[in-house]
Parts: structure tokens; sequence; C-alpha cells
């Protein structure tokens, strides 16, 4: 089991930036697949992007490609979530989630979760 403790988030205007942090205990992230996911109100839990740690691959969704950039410090078993250029419509409870590395692609592959945090982005 990897402990995931989250930290970041907040209130933000339309236009800017926050970063999210994903930090792990208990062990590191090497064999895993870290991502961030967020829910919205009344909406269910969505892919945002991952990260493979053992290689640095990133996958983004659509809708943040450009704006967001996941990374890694192997020093501080933290994964980040760069988010510039923020929207409205970016305004959900933000997860970090972890999966092992050959296991497949879909969010029932997360078996461990962060806290979540807000973020607001107000127009």
């Amino acid at each position: 089991q990897v402990q995931l403790v989250q930290s970041g988030g907040g209130l933000v205007e339309t236009g800017g930036s926050l970063t999210l942090s994903c930090a792990a205990s208990g062990r590191t992230f090497r064999q895993y697949v870290v991502g961030w996911f967020r829910q919205a109100p009344r909406k269910e839990r969505e892919f945002v992007a991952h990260i493979t740690w053992n290689t640095g691959s990133t996958s983004y969704a659509n809708d943040v490609k450009g704006r967001f950039t996941i990374s890694g410090d192997s020093a501080k078993n933290t994964v980040y979530l760069q988010m510039n250029n923020l929207k409205p419509e970016d305004t959900a409870v933000y997860y970090c989630g972890v999966r092992r590395i050959f296991s497949s692609n879909s969010i029932q592959s997360y078996n461990d979760w962060g806290q979540g945090t807000q973020v607001t982005v107000s127009s």
C-alpha cells in the first residue's frame, strides 16, 4: 500500500496558476504510474494526467494538454501537477492515485488515493 499525501490547491482567478503536490510514504513510486484525476460536483472522477515513474513518460487529457504539466522529484518522492492558464471549468477536487505499471490504464486500476484537494477557479 502506498500512502499519498496531497498539498496545494486553493482559489485562483481565471488565467492563474497553481501547483499540486502528491508525496508518497511507505514506499517509492518505482514500479508505479502516478495519476492525477479530478471530480467536479455531480460528475464522475476524470483523468487529468499521469506519469510513469520509471520512464518519465507522461500523458494528458485533451482539455489540459498544453496548460498542465506533471512531473516527479525522486529525491522528494513527490509528483507535481503544475496548472497554468486555469479556467473555471478546471474547478474540482483533485486526487492523485497510483497503479502498478503493468496494470490496465483505467481508473479501476488505481488502488491508492490521496485525500483530495480543492481547486477553485473564479471567473
